[in-house]
């Protein structure tokens, strides 16, 4: 068992979603007393949101993970203002949170090409300097990515999300009969006859206590909060993680991921969510979705199976329950009509809301 978790966790190594930089600000140049001149600014440290990279690829190509500013040119004879010093960008990928050291948010990038400033350069010496230049900023920053994704993949290990994502997608995550086979969070994209692209991210399955951490829970969760919508996996045998843990039914894992998530973040549980029961190609597989739908329908009634530690403040209501097999492909394209059909209406209510907003600060504009 320590074996397969350091397996685990080297191969989770290789996807990096946080990392500390030291950036700084340059100095700015010398003024010229004699002639009044002025020195150039340094440089600003820039973070720059970009498609192409990763945080592993910062990581790799700069491995002191120190960012400086260039320092600006001195004021001259042939040159009365001096030249600002040259800036600096790190290339980000898109989704990046911008924190200082004790946590203060400093901005987030969330499309491509978006920049935010992180070290400002010094002042060029002048004469209220006493053409004195000033050092720029230095501190030590965070990026934290969060995966932007129209909906996020939801599940205990093994409940099949990665045959799922494989079968409604063009992604290859890693697929095998043992729990924890996604390592590392994916991204798939589901494509439709007119062209139309769904973003959905696959992360690794959650274990009990996910909200505290454990199984490197809170790495995964973070991921699950800028998703549009929630995509419940489910097995509809029911799973068990290992022979000294509790076997738990379809309903019971569905309400252990809503306890979860309420705990790491109870605004996670607002968001619409969709159920998918997996491994519809099992035997009994009919008898047993059955019985899970009568559940869900009235799940105060079969609130005694869990434990009250267990037990989500509010129970869940799917906008669809989906029975699908990935194995087969049962199930797979009434599943993505349901997502898209969940999509576009949530897309059509905010878009309501948005326009109600503006006619009542019109209606409020032409009463002043």
């Amino acid at each position: 068992m320590v074996q397969l978790s350091r397996i685990c966790f080297r191969k989770y190594a290789n996807f990096v979603d946080n990392l500390r930089l030291y950036v700084h600000g340059g100095s700015g140049g010398m003024g010229l007393p004699r002639l009044g001149g002025q020195g150039g600014n340094g440089g600003d440290v820039w973070v720059v949101a970009s498609k192409t990279t990763t945080l592993k690829k910062i990581k790799d190509k700069y491995p002191q993970k120190r960012f400086l500013g260039g320092t600006g040119a001195n004021s001259s004879v042939r040159a009365l203002k001096g030249g600002k010093g040259m800036d600096k960008e790190i290339n980000a990928p898109v989704g990046i949170t911008v924190t200082t050291d004790n946590g203060k948010i400093l901005g987030e990038l969330n499309a491509d090409g978006e920049r935010l400033m992180v070290a400002k350069g010094g002042h060029g010496g002048t004469f209220h300097s006493a053409f004195e230049p000033s050092k720029g900023q230095a501190k030590h920053i965070r990026l934290d990515l969060k995966l932007i994704a129209d909906l996020g993949l939801v599940g205990f290990p093994n409940a099949g999300k990665s045959s799922l994502l494989t079968a409604m997608s063009n992604a290859t995550p890693q697929i095998a009969n043992y729990a924890f086979t996604t390592l590392k969070p994916e991204i798939g994209k589901l494509m439709y006859k007119d062209y139309k692209q769904i973003s959905v991210a696959d992360l690794p399955g959650l274990i009990e206590g996910a909200h505290i951490n454990k199984g490197m829970g809170h790495k995964f969760l973070k991921h699950v909060e800028r998703t549009k919508q929630l995509l419940f996996v489910v097995d509809v045998s029911g799973f068990q993680l290992a022979s000294k843990t509790p076997f738990r039914s379809a309903f019971e894992a569905v309400q252990l991921l809503t306890k979860e998530l309420e705990l790491y973040k109870e605004e996670l549980v607002s968001k619409p969510a969709l159920l998918v029961v997996n491994k519809m190609d099992l035997p009994e597989a009919e008898d047993k979705l059955v019985e899970l739908k009568e559940q869900l329908n009235n799940p105060e009634e079969f609130s005694d199976l869990l434990p009250d530690d267990m037990k989500p403040k509010n129970y869940l209501s799917f906008r669809h329950v989906v029975p699908v097999s990935a194995l087969t492909g049962f199930g797979i394209e009434h599943l993505k009509s349901c997502i898209r059909e969940s999509l576009n209406e949530a897309a059509e209510t905010t878009s309501k809301a948005i326009h109600q907003e503006r006619l009542k600060a019109l209606r409020s504009n032409s009463l002043l």
